[in-house]
């Protein structure tokens, strides 16, 4: 018996000697080592008969397990690691540390409530330690999940190559607007932020910008700059004011810009001009600040390319390259040869034909502007056209045909921040496409009772916001406003402009009380809720270049009548009976007659077809006129300058 208890023990001590090694290996694999500790045990308990050799071999198998434990927690340690290589912030460390003392609490749980002399068996105290282990590695990684989304997106790529644009113009929203120039230096250069430009506008610091803003301009810097023929000399100040990724710099000057409006009359803007154009340049030269592109927008800024390749050829400004954008042809900067050649101080020899000169003795600032830029382009691809025409040429369809290789047609669009009937906070009841329908009812009833018009949601509402003068049409409009209103039909103006259609417009409201109403004025607030609240857009223009006022209308659900002229033409696609496409009406011949059909067309389908013109509505809000694709067009024509 004793001979059989010492081969046992044998036994039992080459078992335990394989155990530890077995153990030792365990390094490699948790797994693998779990295994060989439990069949290690199974020979030695059933071997084991006294209590001594239980409890040696319970001291062995304690070692084996605390070393399979530990390989098991450098393991885990070792996929802990390489998880939080990836993970930075502060929510992971919080969500490991909190698994932990999980996982701690329920080892000591379990410790306490098993047996003081009882053997755990080695395999199921590696799976106990490798499932607590995987508890913290899967909860940190649930707790981080959140902030690696975070950290994994991306801002949407920018078009490359980057360009640098100076803007100079005469007026810019929100500072100074008597019209759409305004709207596009306002638009367009926060436009061109999206699209990878860096965009600086240069505007006059007119005494007339609101205090508000005046106070937040900064000081840039200041110096004396020579302008007259005859040397005389004026001060250039700078003042600078940022918003929306948009550097706006002010030249400062009370001797040239200390009037009321920023237009007076051509006597005082001729000198004002010359000197503006010139101390944008010099301000640009004086800031360091050279761009890639100067773009100069209408007469007022004529002057701008006829310095750059003369006065300023030998300055580090004049790398820039120059294109000048038509707004309106019919303002061109014309006034006699000696005055323009004394306040703008420019040579001789640009003072001929091909140049500044018109005539026998003016001189056109804008003619030389045009002659001198690298690139022209105007607001519309048919405007570009009309242009070069006797009847819409203003006297330079001759020169601009000579340069229609550089002629670009570009067409505007609105800002949709500014314009958007779902934020509009002036509306009655704001609306989206989704339920135009319904809100168009609500602030059209709000429109007419403010208005002092009968209340009624059933009558046609025509709207017309313009400038009060003969390009927009109006000699039509007032030809036929009494056969207009017929007990259906109200009539909504507002605008300022010339005097016999203001005194017009006032008499039909005297004439047709409750079914005209005439603001003569121009209130930012209530041409929004005309916009929202009319059922049609009248635009009925001589000439339009390209016109703002459609496209604010159809983005607002509203129908635009339109003359097929310049961009009223090239946005607004006549209404098809047949095949029910289209978003407004249009007619071609400036005749009264004509627009008085387009109107009654209008009116017919809004009461005998009310469906389709409803589909219309709807279409017209979906339609696209922003400035992301005008803004895109605009960045390639600045490529092809400077590549």
């Amino acid at each position: 018996m004793s001979e059989k208890k010492t081969a046992q023990e044998e036994l039992t001590e080459k078992t335990d000697v394989k155990t530890t090694k077995s153990s030792a290996k365990t390094t490699k694999s948790a797994a693998k080592t779990a295994k060989s500790a439990a069949k290690a045990e199974k020979p030695a308990a059933k071997t084991a008969k006294s209590e001594d050799k239980k409890t040696e071999a319970a001291d062995k198998k304690t070692k084996t397990t605390k070393t399979a434990a530990k390989t098991t927690k450098t393991s885990a340690k070792t996929a802990k690691t390489t998880k939080a290589s990836a993970k930075t912030t502060k929510t992971t460390k919080t969500a490991k540390t909190a698994a932990r003392k999980k996982a701690a609490a329920v080892k000591e749980v379990a410790a306490e409530t098993a047996p003081v002399n009882e053997v755990v068996p080695a395999e199921a105290a590696v799976k106990e330690a490798a499932v607590a282990e995987a508890a913290v590695a899967e909860a940190a990684v649930e707790e981080a999940a959140p902030a690696e989304v975070a950290v994994e997106e991306k801002a949407p790529e920018m078009p490359w190559p980057r360009r640098s644009v100076a803007f100079i113009g005469s007026e810019c929203y929100p500072f100074v607007k008597t019209g759409g120039l305004g709207d596009v230096m306002y638009a367009l250069p926060k436009a061109l932020i999206a699209q990878n430009c860096d965009v600086k506008v240069i505007l006059p610091r007119y005494k007339c910008i609101p205090q508000e803003y005046q106070e937040k301009m900064v000081y840039r810097g200041a110096f004396q700059m020579d302008l007259c023929a005859d040397g005389c000399t004026y001060y250039v100040g700078i003042m600078e004011y940022v918003w929306d990724g948009v550097v706006y710099d002010f030249i400062d000057n009370e001797e040239f810009f200390s009037f009321g409006n920023p237009y007076t009359n051509l006597i005082d803007d001729i000198p004002k001009f010359c000197y503006f154009s010139k101390a944008a340049l010099a301000a640009l030269n004086y800031m360091d600040w050279i761009p890639d592109v100067i773009h100069c927008h209408d007469w007022q800024a004529g002057l701008v390319p006829v310095y750059l390749r003369t006065l300023f050829a030998d300055t580090p400004v004049a790398r820039a390259k120059t294109m000048i954008t038509i707004h309106n042809l019919r303002f061109q900067g014309v006034y006699d040869i000696p005055t323009i050649r004394y306040w703008s101080g420019l040579p001789d020899y640009v003072f001929n034909k091909d140049a500044l000169k018109q005539g026998w003795q003016d001189a056109n600032m804008f003619k030389g502007g045009l002659t001198y830029a690298n690139m022209i382009t105007t607001v519309s691809s048919t405007y570009a056209g009309e242009i070069q025409t006797p009847f819409y040429g203003e006297n330079l369809d001759a020169h601009l045909r000579y340069h229609a290789g550089k002629l670009r047609g570009i067409i505007n669009g609105i800002d949709y921040e500014m314009w958007d009937p779902a934020k509009d906070a002036l509306l009655a009841a704001p609306y989206g496409a989704g339920d135009v329908l319904a809100k168009k009812k609500e602030n059209k009833l709000a429109l007419q009772e403010e208005l002092g018009l009968e209340k009624d949601e059933g009558k046609f509402v025509i709207g017309l916001i313009s400038r009060l003068t003969d390009q927009k049409g109006l000699d039509l409009v007032n030809a036929i406003i009494p056969r207009l209103i017929d007990g259906n039909t109200q009539f909504v103006v507002l605008g300022t402009g010339d005097r016999i259609y203001e005194d017009s417009f006032r008499y039909y409201e005297a004439a047709f009380r409750g079914s005209v109403c005439s603001n003569i004025m121009y209130d930012e607030g209530r041409a929004h809720k005309i916009y929202a609240g009319a059922d049609a857009l009248l635009v009925p223009s001589q000439f339009e270049p390209c016109g703002l006022t459609q496209l604010i209308a159809m983005h607002y659900g509203t129908v635009p009548i339109v003359r097929e002229t310049g961009g009223l033409k090239d946005t607004v696609d006549p209404y098809n009976m047949f095949t029910n496409e289209g978003n407004g009406f249009t007619f071609d011949r400036y005749e009264a007659g004509l627009l008085l059909d387009a109107i009654n067309r209008a009116k017919t389908l809004y009461f005998t077809a009310r469906s389709y013109w409803d589909e219309m509505v709807v279409r017209d809000m979906h339609k696209d006129v922003s400035w992301e694709n005008s803004a895109k067009q605009y960045r390639a024509l600045y490529l092809e300058l400077t590549q």
